[in-house]
C-alpha cells in the first residue's frame, strides 16, 4: 500500500505550493540556471535536467523570457549569481528523518537559516550522509483517487516502472528509476493518464507516524525550511494525519 495519508499528504504540499507562486518561480529559475550550467548544454533536448526543469516551470506558468534569462545566465551568455548546490539533513520531533535540497550564493547564510530552524522546532542537523540512506531516489507519480488502476498499472509496467502502489484513499503511486522516468511519463500522457503530480524525489524507505504535539512541530519544522529562500525542496520520512 502506499500508505494511508500520502494523498492527503501530497494534497496538502500542492496547497502549499499554490500559495507561494512567487517564491516557486524564484526556485524555478535557480534551478533552470543550474540545470543549464551544469548540463553543459542550454538545449533541453541534449540536458534531461534542463527539460524536466522547463517542464516544471510551464507547469507553474513561469514566463517564458524569464526562463530564456535562466539559460543564459546559467550557460554563461550573461552574468548573474553563481549557485551552489547543497544538502543538508536532520532529524525532526518524532525521530524522523528530514533532507533538505538548496542552492545557495551564500554558503554561512544557509547553513544558519537551516539550523536555526531544526533548533526551534525540536530536531537537530546530522552529518553528510545521516539520513541519505533512508531514502529512495526516484521517479514518482501520483494520480488521484478515481483513476483506473488497472490502466495505471499496465501503462507503468510496460514502459518499465517498478512498482504501482494504491493506498487506502484510492491514490495511485507509481515508481521508477530516475533514468526512466521521462519514458514512463511520455507513456502516461500518449494513454491519456494525467500525473497530480509527477517528479524525481528522494522517497523515504519507511515512513514515521507522528501525531499531537510532535506532528504540529515537525509541520511547523516543514514549512519554515520551505519558506527559506535558499531551499529548493524538502522531504521526510514523517507521515502527518
Amino acid at each position: 500500500m502506499a500508505g494511508h495519508s500520502a494523498w492527503a499528504n501530497i494534497q496538502h504540499r500542492k496547497g502549499r505550493q499554490d500559495e507561494k507562486r512567487g517564491r516557486i518561480w524564484t526556485r524555478l529559475v535557480k534551478e533552470i540556471t543550474v540545470a543549464a550550467k551544469t548540463g553543459a548544454s542550454g538545449d533541453p533536448a541534449s540536458n534531461p535536467r534542463l527539460r524536466l526543469a522547463m517542464e516544471k516551470a510551464r507547469g507553474h506558468n513561469l514566463p517564458k523570457d524569464k526562463v530564456m534569462a535562466a539559460i543564459d545566465r546559467g550557460t554563461g551568455k550573461v552574468e548573474g549569481v553563481e549557485y551552489t548546490e547543497i544538502r543538508y539533513e536532520g532529524y525532526g520531533p518524532g525521530g524522523a528523518a528530514v533532507i533538505v535540497d538548496t542552492m545557495t550564493d551564500n554558503r554561512v547564510r544557509t547553513v544558519a537559516e537551516v539550523r536555526h530552524a531544526f533548533t526551534k522546532y525540536g530536531g537537530n542537523m546530522g552529518t553528510e550522509g545521516s539520513v541519505a540512506f533512508m531514502f529512495k531516489h526516484c521517479g514518482q507519480f501520483f494520480f488521484a483517487p478515481g483513476t483506473s488502476e488497472e490502466k495505471v498499472m499496465e501503462v507503468a509496467l510496460d514502459a518499465g516502472a517498478q512498482d504501482v502502489l494504491t493506498g487506502d484513499d484510492g491514490g495511485i503511486e507509481v515508481i521508477c528509476d530516475p533514468y526512466a522516468f521521462e519514458a514512463i511519463k511520455t507513456a502516461f500522457q500518449t494513454a491519456g493518464l494525467q500525473a497530480d503530480i509527477a517528479e524525481i524525489v528522494m522517497k523515504p524507505l519507511n515512513e514515521v507516524l507522528l501525531s499531537g504535539e510532535e506532528a504540529t512541530k515537525m509541520q511547523k519544522l516543514i514549512d519554515t525550511l520551505e519558506d527559506l529562500d535558499d531551499v529548493q525542496e524538502v522531504y521526510t520520512s514523517a507521515v502527518m494525519p
